[in-house]
């Protein structure tokens, strides 16, 4: 399999602007389906990446059925054990149950999925064709297939098609995650490569597709903002088709620069310190985590750990307590973040962390430097990462703490140096950002601010390569966490 899109580069010169994140709630797109050019062929194309769904739970890509409360319909879906291609029609001999067997569960990569379908082929297992990277999937977990000729739900007049959720049943099933450049081509079974390609370094990058679209064929770019089903809407189809799908719950704020051609930073939801006791749910795509304190012992006050750690450059994070109490932010070595000893990374307790505190509180190393400013659920709490001079600088508001300059190189004024030993005394050159659970009681809701909030920040500052949407400016020479400022700085 070709690796997975990861850099901000693209040989082809093809950039993707914007992507749409999905809260795994109540966030949908949907469309009634018109007159097909041929219901028994289709092609889907899209680039997605991974909230909580699909690693704990269900995630529907697109589902479509009509509008009653049973279980027939038609889908394509991540799921715990694979992405599957399902059919369930009214006809119990139309049934068909394609699934992966390989899995799909890394959220700090971009996936490129292709489900390609043509009823009146012969050979049964040439219906439905399921591809990732560029690569079919052949290797299959299940392998009931359509019969012939059937006609496909998400391609037949006047059934409703879904991003986003399924359509049919009394629960539906939601993405939690990352969607951009979605095609659906209407009458033809294509392969991958009518969309995306190998570059000269072996990564599958995006291509503009350049074929006919069909008479239900449809292109969603998310170029646009608001939330009408019209030409200005975020569900416009800008193939020329005109078909646009209307969004429920989505606006512009949950339009994104997350793409395939610039990968940002957020949460990860596999590397995260539960220690023995303390939960954490994400959402919103992992950039909003709820932390719950469980026992009265350091080792169970739960952190999450970004989704990109660095070795060198300059990088400005911020974070906003959302509700509840007891929030933390900091910096931690993923080397020792999931560690098992008495030491670990509540409060910055074990050597290979710096954390600041609600409290107003910075703690390292077995240590404590109290008085610094408190915050709360009104704050902007910013970080700003020195790697190049081993240290770090936190704010409230844009008011640095210890008299902080993020600006002042080597001398580093009012920082807070970073330890270059970890805790088995293995030398650390490795960091990522942490936020999570500090006091021994309640829970917290954090959001993580890369660059991409979760929220509608007061005001818009970008870094230097006007990259971020942060409420406060990052200091001269820092960049925000994002795959082309990686290439470029990191």
């Amino acid at each position: 399999m070709p690796t997975i899109l990861g850099a901000g580069d693209s040989d082809t010169g093809y950039e993707i602007d914007n992507g749409l994140v999905f809260n795994g709630v109540n966030q949908w797109m949907t469309h009634t389906r018109g007159t097909a050019t041929d219901e028994k062929l289709f092609t889907f194309s899209a680039w997605i990446k991974l909230g909580q769904a699909g690693i704990l739970e269900n995630g529907t890509i697109f589902g479509a059925g009509d509008d009653g409360n049973g279980y027939t319909g038609d889908m394509f879906a991540l799921q715990t054990n694979g992405l599957i291609k399902q059919g369930d029609h009214d006809d119990s001999t139309d049934n068909h149950n394609v699934r992966t067997s390989a899995l799909l569960r890394d959220p700090a990569a971009w996936y490129h999925v292709v489900v390609a379908a043509d009823s009146t082929q012969g050979t049964s297992s040439n219906r439905i064709k399921i591809y990732v990277n560029g690569t079919q999937q052949t290797d299959l977990a299940a392998s009931t297939y359509p019969s012939q000729n059937i006609t496909f739900d998400c391609n037949t007049n006047g059934q409703v098609l879904n991003i986003g959720r399924s359509q049919n049943g009394e629960n539906h099933v939601y993405w939690d995650g990352y969607m951009a450049e979605i095609n659906f081509i209407d009458g033809q079974q294509l392969d991958p490569s009518y969309f995306a390609e190998n570059n000269d370094n072996g990564i599958w990058v995006p291509k503009l597709y350049s074929g006919t679209y069909g008479n239900n064929g449809f292109f969603l770019e998310f170029q646009q903002t608001g939330t009408s089903q019209n030409s200005s809407g975020i569900g416009a189809d800008t193939s020329g088709n005109d078909h646009h799908f209307a969004p429920t719950q989505l606006g512009s704020i949950d339009i994104t620069s997350d793409t395939c051609t610039n990968n940002w930073c957020t949460m990860s939801n596999l590397y995260s310190d539960k220690q023995q006791g303390g939960a954490i749910t994400f959402s919103q795509g992992l950039t909003e985590i709820t932390t719950s304190y469980v026992d009265a012992d350091y080792q169970r006050y739960p952190q999450a750990m970004s989704s990109m750690a660095v070795t060198k450059g300059k990088w400005y994070f911020e974070m906003k307590p959302s509700s509840g109490s007891d929030f933390n932010i900091g910096v931690f070595s993923p080397e020792d973040f999931a560690s098992d000893s008495t030491t670990n990374p509540y409060g910055g307790y074990a050597a290979t962390g710096v954390i600041y505190t609600e409290a107003g509180e910075v703690r390292q190393n077995d240590s404590t430097d109290s008085g610094h400013a408190s915050y709360g659920t009104s704050d902007i709490v910013g970080c700003a990462l020195d790697m190049d001079n081993n240290a770090v600088y936190f704010h409230k508001n844009n008011t640095y703490i210890n008299s902080g300059n993020a600006t002042s190189g080597a001398s580093k004024t009012g920082a807070f140096t970073l330890p270059t030993t970890g805790e088995n005394g293995t030398p650390v050159t490795l960091y990522g950002f942490v936020m999570g659970e500090e006091g021994a009681s309640g829970t917290g809701t954090m959001l993580a601010n890369f660059g991409q909030p979760p929220y509608t920040p007061s005001s818009i500052e970008n870094d230097a390569n006007g990259f971020g949407n942060f409420e406060y400016a990052p200091p001269s020479g820092y960049f925000a966490l994002c795959t082309k400022n990686l290439a470029e700085f990191g």
